[in-house]
């Protein structure tokens, strides 16, 4: 099967779904930790029966805290949000706590509204960084392929795959979030950062099938229909695109059933995104070269 020939049912589903994420997104939004907002993070734990919500919510009352969020963790442990706490804040929080119950500290975390925002952009940066870089190396290294894609071409059709694979995670992750209560951390932008690097590395084994095929044409001086060369790009390089994809989702997923909690999001949301990132190498970067082609021959 050619699947570049059917190019068009791929670009309409590939709408919906990418319209699905973004929906997702702008209606549950992104929910951003204290790694970027700044405050103060702290899980207690209860050797008995965890109190309801809101009567833990009456009891840190106490502490002028203003707006203090709270969310069940497990069966036993609350995680409790807020602006950043002073150390005697810290401490009537953890005394209020323990007045009816035994309750233990497993983790505290504290960072300032400003250390927050300088984290945020520099995650932005280091996106917005990887992108050019990999956008430059496309650039240079199919420099001498001008038709009929000029090189250019193939780095713009990276970077939308590239842009599809980073929106269907984090729309994902914004359903997720709505339903569980997790939070934009630093390891869900360490799982982005990695995805760019995965997803562009099948789109440029078939890109570079692509070129090889271009290549051969010239000096034998074959005429073949672009499409058909993409086609035939896309069938071989296709089988291994996905058995390499398979067993980093197997990875994966056993970290996602059997790993810590701690890495658990980091794990399904890399999951969603090499998924993503496989269906956009095989039926979205090389047929997007397709109409590229047609508009720069109209040219």
């Amino acid at each position: 099967m050619n699947i570049a020939t059917h190019r068009k049912i791929y670009f309409w589903i590939t709408g919906l779904i990418l319209a699905a994420a973004l929906g997702a997104i702008v209606f549950f939004g992104l929910p951003l930790d204290i790694d970027f907002t700044g405050g103060s993070l702290m899980q207690v734990s209860y050797q008995n029966e965890r109190p309801a919500l809101s009567d833990i919510q009456n009891q840190i009352a106490v502490v002028p805290l203003g707006t203090v969020s709270i969310r069940a963790v497990g069966t036993n442990a609350v995680a409790i949000r807020a602006r950043t706490m002073t150390p005697a804040e810290h401490s009537a929080v953890l005394a209020v706590l323990s007045q009816n119950t035994s309750a233990t500290e497993l983790s505290y975390t504290s960072v300032g509204p400003t250390l927050g925002g300088q984290f945020a952009n520099k995650a932005l940066w280091a996106i917005l960084a990887v992108t050019l870089a990999i956008i430059l190396y496309i650039a240079f290294a199919f420099r001498k392929v001008s038709r009929p894609v000029p090189s250019w071409g193939y780095g713009i059709t990276v970077v939308t795959c590239l842009l599809h694979d980073l929106v269907i995670p984090a729309g994902f992750f914004a359903v997720l979030a709505h339903f569980t209560g997790i939070q934009v951390d630093a390891l869900f932008i360490t799982a982005l950062l990695a995805l760019l690097g995965y997803s562009v590395n099948d789109t440029i084994v078939i890109f570079d099938r692509v070129r090889e095929h271009l290549a051969r044409n010239e000096k034998t001086g074959l005429k073949e229909e672009f499409e058909t060369t993409v086609g035939k790009s896309i069938s071989e390089t296709m089988t291994r695109s996905i058995n390499t994809s398979l067993t980093v989702a197997l990875a994966l997923l056993a970290l996602v059933l059997f790993g810590a909690a701690a890495t658990r999001t980091f794990a399904l949301v890399m999951l969603v995104g090499v998924i993503a990132g496989t269906y956009s190498s095989i039926l979205l970067a090389a047929p997007l070269l397709i109409p590229l082609a047609k508009k720069f021959t109209k040219k």
